[in-house]
């Protein structure tokens, strides 16, 4: 049956208010193709590990908080969703049957042969570019960024709306430069209603450690609020509402 459609989350917040518009129930999703250096969620990688849970059972939690959320939604986020696009599509069908909003949180690293359709089934995307550079993006992720630029294309060309997300690294996307080849290629798309940009942080760094693995960003600094502020302006003078 469809609603037997089995996934593997990682954890759940029941009350997030930073991914995606109004109060969200946000449900990680476990496994990520991505390795990026500042993951704040490396336990997430794993596509075998967090717990299994069925589409059905996933929405039932999810509705407990309905009275909560009715103002804002549901958010699947990961680890990297798309990975799991069939259980994806179940779950945001069954959320939008029962009137909730839904977004899907990703990477855009996944081909779209095989996530087209649990993207369809949102009512937007949070993409994440990791870098407009491939090959820095490969650096950075393990992967070069043709993905997630397809699945931009893929949001332009059927209209679904779209927050951009991008993380200001010092050393690696944190550069004027770049940041402006990005936020002019992003003024092109009309299914852009947002671009946040988050500072860099190593909040995530002990799970590294615990994990005993190498964490490479220590020596990273924090950006300050002039480094963010010129970021901002960058954007702003492209057009794009931040």
């Amino acid at each position: 049956m469809a609603n037997e459609v089995m996934g593997r989350i990682h954890s759940i917040e029941s009350f997030g208010a930073v991914d995606g518009p109004g109060v969200r129930f946000v449900a990680f999703l476990q496994g990520c193709p991505l390795k990026c250096l500042f993951c704040h969620n490396p336990d997430s990688w794993e596509t075998n590990g967090g717990r299994e849970i069925s589409a059905k059972e996933l929405v039932d939690q999810i509705l407990e908080y309905r009275n909560f959320i009715k103002d804002g939604g549901v958010t699947l986020s990961g680890g990297e969703p798309l990975m799991q696009p069939e259980f994806v599509k179940e779950v945001l069908t069954l959320c939008k049957q029962n009137g909730l909003h839904t977004a899907i949180d990703t990477s855009g690293g996944v081909e779209l042969i095989l996530s087209r359709q649990a993207i369809d089934a949102a009512d937007m995307l949070l993409l994440d570019i990791k870098d407009v550079d491939s090959d820095d993006c490969e650096v950075l992720t393990g992967r070069p960024n043709k993905m997630a630029f397809d699945t931009l294309d893929y949001c332009e060309k059927t209209k679904k709306p779209v927050w951009i997300r991008h993380v200001l690294v010092p050393g690696y996307t944190l550069k004027q430069e770049k940041l402006e080849r990005l936020a002019k290629f992003l003024s092109g798309y009309q299914c852009i209603e947002k671009v946040e940009l988050l500072p860099f942080h190593k909040m995530g760094e002990f799970k590294w450690k615990e994990m005993n693995k190498k964490y490479e960003l220590s020596d990273t600094p924090i950006p300050t609020e002039e480094q963010v502020k010129m970021a901002r302006e960058i954007f702003i003078k492209q057009g794009l509402k931040l």
